[in-house]
């Protein structure tokens, strides 16, 4: 069955504080609604902070602080739902739209099987 990546953006000067009790609850139910249902794998928040490496032309490798581009909007949270197509992942993701606004990206998670040692 397909695995699908839910990347949920919020804006750069979101305030955790801010949020309230109710969506808090709101959150939770879906999240406990997913596992019941068996569709939700794995789910998380994430730190605005980031590191970023990068490998140069020459070999070196460049570590820095913050994300890999500017942007006025961040990845706060991710999900791996799995579902038997996009349009179930579709379903919950309104439900959850309706919980917390902000953007959310999907993405098809492919699997590419290691070689077999010999």
């Amino acid at each position: 069955m397909p695995q699908y990546l839910i990347s949920t953006y919020i804006p750069d000067d979101f305030d955790p504080s801010r949020v309230t009790q109710e969506t808090i609850d709101a959150i939770h139910a879906l999240n406990r609604e997913m596992i019941a249902a068996g569709v939700r794998k794995f789910a998380c928040g994430l730190s605005p902070k980031a590191v970023t490496v990068r490998s140069q032309p020459d070999g070196e490798v460049v570590v820095t602080d913050g994300p890999y581009s500017e942007a006025k909007e961040y990845v706060g949270g991710l999900s791996i739902l799995e579902t038997e197509s996009l349009d179930e992942v579709l379903v919950w993701l309104r439900k959850g739209a309706k919980t917390f606004p902000g953007v959310v990206e999907v993405r098809e998670i492919f699997f590419n099987p290691a070689p077999a040692e010999g």
